[in-house]
């Protein structure tokens, strides 16, 4: 596992320092860098472009990721002429494979950019030419972006675990479990708000953090996350604390947050999850039930626009196109307020303030053109109707088969042909085996 894992992260340094080419961060050599180099006598600028890297290589999975959840979650078929395994594996008609692309890259790319977080942790700690506050500046980004990879992949492997030590490259910990996972992804947030507290932020970051750019802004990011950690865990006081020293706002705009951000530049990123409407051969379809399902008037029904002509493979049919990215320069969220509300539904239905959480859903409700919620006020109606809202806010980020494996719901998504199933989780890649 150690020379893929060694040489994921080179090809994730190498692609990622020429993220910011609109900023004009300086580059190091990449003929002579060695670890050894960056982390015991870094300049700023060899700091910045590790900053530069970890931004960078957040987004080099999202494609695959996205894919993943979307296909086994019901939200989207993924059509290929070059790919069957989208059409046999992913929805369940065929075992998946621990060598799969559909692991082995998030869980490589991710894990490459855990590498770089850590070499900017050590070569923070070394640099003699910042004082504390900036170092903790640094270490509170890499600590807050080593928490966010790890539950990216976490959110993938989900029982079989993942490595939560790693910080030693030649001598990496065990795989622990989810739950075991879980509280150290907590622990690591709240370390990283610990550094960023009073800390000076010195490196750019791109236009995805605009209004969140500096240590308040960044501790707002983390506190988010941190929001959507504790539901996973079940923490429900300790979601709307973090929601409280967030960027959440009931009555904001719904799409304020930290976005991951693609440009045509060169040497950038394209946003790998767009398709143009009405494409074939590579295309991206809605799943029926996304239309099927939705209440009228509902304006989410936007974010799946119907096709001139439906489209098959492998005897799976769409007549609607996924248009949620609709450039391939679009913004994908890492984390908004429209999922922050969410949460804050979330906690209160499992606190039992069922008035607040209605409250709360009906913020979406009517934002997106639906009258109030009528159904019952009890936990069951109000989960099911918190998780009904997720779907269609979240539609295609990365969200639903995450949500209803939370609730042991998984058995409640369609079943499209004989023989298939619902996957409750990913293999690890056969090398961590």
């Amino acid at each position: 596992m150690r020379k893929k894992f060694l040489n994921s992260y080179w090809v994730a340094l190498a692609a990622s320092i020429v993220f910011f080419g609109c900023a004009k961060v300086e580059t190091f050599d990449l003929n002579t860098p060695t670890a050894e180099n960056i982390t015991q006598n870094p300049t700023i600028q060899e700091l910045n472009n590790l900053v530069t890297g970890t931004e960078s290589g957040m987004r080099l999975a999202l494609g695959n990721y996205l894919d993943d959840v979307g296909v086994i979650g019901r939200e989207m078929y993924r059509f290929s002429g070059s790919e069957p395994r989208w059409t046999t594996d992913l929805p369940g008609a065929s075992p998946l494979d621990s060598n799969g692309f559909y692991v082995t890259n998030p869980w490589g790319f991710w894990y490459a950019d855990i590498k770089n977080a850590n070499l900017l942790i050590e070569g923070a700690g070394n640099c003699k030419l910042i004082d504390d506050t900036q170092k903790k500046g640094y270490t509170g980004w890499a600590k807050t972006i080593i928490a966010l990879d790890m539950l990216m992949n976490l959110n993938l492997t989900y029982v079989n675990g993942i490595r939560t030590d790693v910080a030693n490259f030649d001598k990496l910990g065990p795989i622990v479990s989810k739950d075991d996972a879980l509280n150290y992804i907590s622990t690591l947030l709240d370390a990283a708000k610990d550094d960023l507290t009073g800390s000076n932020i010195i490196f750019p970051l791109s236009s995805g953090f605009d209004g969140f750019n500096d240590a308040a802004g960044l501790i707002k990011f983390n506190r988010a996350l941190a929001a959507r950690v504790a539901v996973y865990r079940q923490s429900w006081a300790d979601a709307l604390n973090d929601l409280n020293d967030s960027f959440f706002s009931l009555d904001g705009d719904f799409n304020t947050g930290v976005f991951y951000v693609f440009s045509s530049n060169t040497g950038d990123q394209l946003n790998a999850f767009f398709i143009a409407q009405n494409s074939f051969g590579e295309v991206r379809p809605a799943h029926p039930s996304y239309a099927a399902d939705i209440e009228g008037n509902d304006d989410r029904i936007g974010k799946a626009t119907l096709r001139t002509q439906p489209v098959s493979q492998n005897n799976l049919t769409s007549d609607r196109d996924v248009w949620v990215y609709t450039s391939n320069t679009a913004p994908i969220p890492i984390i908004r307020n429209e999922e922050l509300i969410l949460i804050y539904a979330e906690a209160n239905i499992q606190s039992n303030d069922f008035p607040t959480a209605v409250s709360a859903l009906n913020k979406i409700r009517t934002n997106h053109n639906l009258p109030v919620y009528s159904g019952a006020s009890t936990m069951p109606a109000l989960i099911d109707e918190m998780l009904k809202q997720r779907r269609y806010s979240l539609f295609c980020e990365g969200h639903r088969w995450v949500d209803l494996r939370r609730y042991d719901k998984l058995a409640t998504l369609p079943i499209d042909r004989p023989g298939d199933q619902v996957w409750p989780q990913f293999p690890l890649p056969a090398l961590e085996q």
